[in-house]
């Protein structure tokens, strides 16, 4: 069986004949599945902004992997999530957490029987709801035997005091933060000129869900996003992607005993 020719990029598993899959080594054969969701990122952003986040970082992680000597290869994303905090917003699909958490645990459990040693969430989507979803989906999967699913939570410590302040400020939704990133990965998904007009809104979504409010509206935002996006840089996205990546690989190696 020939090797897949992957140019040194990251292997993506929906680019690969099931051939060349196959003679990929399983010693240390990671998956990694891009999460986002389907939901209203302000009115400069597309509804797949979070797809787009975790896309990045999912392909980020798999190249530092590589470098590390893994064999690390980036599944087809998860989008269709939950996400009650966006769902009155037209274009938003949310569907139930406990769908999620079937569904990943699921797929843990199928990437075990490819031989692999562990599957990793590159996640962008922080509705709390989804957060929780996956988090259950970690121990769904352990009880019944599958590959360790690795979930670096970006929203909470360590993994937050790695990323941008205005992430750990909570104002964070379609803002400086995730705008940047688009600009880097995709910036044609970006409208520019729009985003240059939208005033800051630096109301705070991780005060709001302790408040116990359940929407963007009921959070203050009620164009669907908080922070700043006129300030949002390609190179602010491109810096912040790579530290992704590294989130992922690292979360990665100590899951799996430190192995590097």
């Amino acid at each position: 069986m020939s090797q897949p020719e992957t140019g040194g990029a990251a292997l993506e598993l929906a680019a690969l004949t099931w051939t060349e899959f196959a003679a990929l080594p399983r010693e240390r054969l990671v998956g990694i599945l891009p999460v986002g969701a389907v939901e209203a990122h302000g009115p400069h952003l597309s509804l797949l902004t979070d797809g787009i986040i975790a896309g990045a970082m999912a392909s980020a992680g798999a190249e530092i992997l590589a470098r590390a000597g893994w064999t690390a290869v980036v599944l087809p994303g998860l989008d269709y999530v939950a996400a009650p905090f966006a769902d009155a917003f037209p274009g938003t699909l949310s569907v139930t957490a406990e769908t999620v958490t079937a569904l990943v645990a699921d797929l843990a459990l199928a990437w075990t029987r490819q031989g692999a040693r562990a599957l990793a969430l590159a996640n962008a989507h922080l509705d709390p709801a989804h957060l929780a979803a996956l988090e259950a989906a970690v121990v769904a999967a352990r009880s019944r035997g599958s590959v360790p699913v690795v979930f670096p939570n970006v929203a909470r410590k360590p993994w937050a005091l790695r990323l941008t302040e205005e992430l750990r400020s909570g104002a964070c939704h379609a803002g400086q933060y995730e705008t940047s990133i688009v600009l880097a990965a995709q910036p044609e998904r970006v409208r520019q000129g729009r985003a240059r007009q939208l005033a800051a809104n630096p109301r705070s979504l991780s005060e709001a869900i302790r408040a116990g409010q359940r929407t963007f509206a009921e959070a203050g935002g009620p164009m669907a996003y908080f922070g700043d996006p006129a300030a949002a840089t390609a190179e602010e996205g491109r810096a912040t992607i790579h530290e992704l990546g590294g989130i992922v690989a690292d979360a990665v190696i100590a899951a799996l005993g430190g192995e590097g």
